[in-house]
């Protein structure tokens, strides 16, 4: 099977070929740009300091299953 509609009219498939030209060279500008951008520092003095955690919360259902299960999470 062709890749192209053998009823399309020749200006047709000119513009269906000058509509995926132009996608395949936005693409290809893309991927140049992020294949030339420098890779992140894997240098511990380069990363955060502190890194935010959640509060977590154990709630009053899940404190008494644990503590019908004898896990003790006070």
């Amino acid at each position: 099977m062709a890749s192209y509609d053998d009823l399309s009219t020749v200006s047709q498939m000119h513009d269906d070929c000058t509509a995926t030209r132009s996608t395949l060279e936005r693409h290809l500008a893309r991927a140049a740009g992020r294949a030339t951008r420098p890779a992140p520092s894997i240098l511990f003095a380069d990363s955060p300091r502190e890194v935010q955690t959640r509060d977590s919360e154990v709630g009053e259902a899940a404190q008494r299953i644990a503590n019908a299960l004898s896990l003790h999470l006070d």
